[in-house]
């Protein structure tokens, strides 16, 4: 587990909510920053940031082509791709969030091709991680979230392996994981067929 403080208790939490509130910030600054998601811990950047991306790619060692995915505390921000689906399409994908359910939609340019890479689509996700969570509301949009690994290496589920990978400088949100340990799934929209379970 990776957990401090549990950022959606239901009781008021004063240094959760500052934790987040910091994190945030560093987001609006440009900086990347790691955040448990479902299943493995993550990195999060602002995805219209270009620079933060490149700095969240090069940590990574990941190609800009393969795009990114992204997260958001409730599905608004992705409502303009939604909007366009057949309404089963839309009922499916909204029926499966919050969640580890990832889309490809097709994204009509709707965010940038250093998030999109080469695809017409975007891989997009509404969160039912409460740190997760907590963070896209307070950066009060969508944010990018990739799995804590350089590329090739296995995902980052605990601190101490988040540090090996990355060194100490890197501002990490503490929270909790899913015990399962597992990175979301990812599904076409147009047909539902799975690209990664």
């Amino acid at each position: 587990m990776f957990c401090d403080f549990d950022v959606t208790s239901s009781q008021p939490n004063y240094f959760a909510q500052w934790r987040v509130s910091l994190t945030a910030a560093a987001l609006r600054g440009g900086e990347v920053v790691a955040c448990p998601a479902e299943g493995v811990l993550g990195l999060s950047c602002d995805p219209f940031n270009e620079r933060a991306v490149w700095d969240l790619l090069r940590l990574k060692g990941r190609s800009m082509d393969k795009g990114l995915i992204l997260v958001a505390a409730d599905a608004e921000p992705f409502l303009p791709l939604l909007n366009v689906l057949t309404q089963i399409q839309k009922e499916g994908v909204l029926a499966s969030w919050p969640g580890p359910n990832t889309w490809l939609l097709p994204h009509r340019s709707h965010f940038p091709s250093w998030v999109t890479g080469v695809n017409d689509t975007v891989a997009v996700r509404v969160t039912s991680s409460p740190a997760l969570r907590a963070l896209c509301a307070a950066h009060g949009g969508p944010l990018v979230s990739t799995s804590a690994n350089p590329a090739g290496r296995p995902a980052a589920q605990a601190s101490w392996q988040l540090r090996r990978y990355f060194g100490q400088d890197l501002l990490a949100l503490p929270g909790t994981l899913d015990p399962a340990g597992k990175a979301s799934t990812i599904r076409r929209v147009a047909d539902g067929s799975i690209v990664r379970a």
